[in-house]
């Protein structure tokens, strides 16, 4: 699925469950969430994919030129988040949900591979998703308005998250196998041999 069409479908049901709400006076609650990380996150996403990549000494498939920054929350926090707005929200308003810890996507690659005593030789920049944006971020000041704060600071957090893949290759290895490798060879395989391309010339 195209990325448009991802943030179309996440905004189409936004608008339903405000629908359902107006129509029936559901008692509904919305959350906008920014970038989640922790343990159990499935391989596929920046964080899980460039750790368990680097602890097999595989490439690091980075985007562009790296500089996309997104707003990091560890799971936990965001649990916490959901938790606040379930009890304490008003009905029928929308929370976003982030931490204020915008990091580029480069700066995320060179922890984590210091974190697993990895060099640079192991980044591949590859060309960019189209439409890929460059910046996201949310204004969290009406979760915070209902006691809610971050109790998990990024640089911990990431530390323990790539420590607890390096502890649980039994979970991931095996993902990492089977209809895992068709999805990231039609994610990344074209890109690599882009990259390899523009090398040679």
């Amino acid at each position: 699925m195209a990325w448009l069409e991802v943030f179309a479908s996440k905004a189409g049901a936004d608008l339903l469950v405000l629908a359902y709400r107006t129509t029936y006076d559901a008692p509904v609650l919305i959350t906008r969430s920014a970038n989640n990380y922790g343990p159990y996150q499935y391989p596929e996403k920046l964080i899980p994919l460039f750790a368990t990549n680097a602890l097999d000494e595989q490439p690091l498939p980075l985007y562009g030129d790296g500089g996309n920054v997104r707003d990091w929350i560890h799971v936990e926090d965001n649990c916490r988040a959901l938790d606040a707005v379930l009890r304490r929200g008003a009905e029928g308003e929308i929370y976003n949900v982030g931490a204020g810890n915008e990091v580029a996507n480069r700066e995320i690659t060179a922890r984590i591979l210091a974190a697993t005593g990895r060099d640079e030789s192991l980044i591949r920049p590859v060309p960019d998703r189209l439409g890929h944006d460059r910046r996201y971020s949310v204004d969290c000041s009406k979760l915070r308005a209902l006691g809610w704060t971050p109790q998990v600071p990024f640089a911990e957090g990431l530390a323990a998250t790539v420590a607890w893949y390096a502890e649980h290759r039994d979970w991931w290895g095996p993902i990492k196998s089977g209809d895992w490798r068709a999805y990231y060879e039609a994610q990344y395989g074209a890109r690599f041999g882009a990259e390899r391309g523009a090398l040679a010339d």
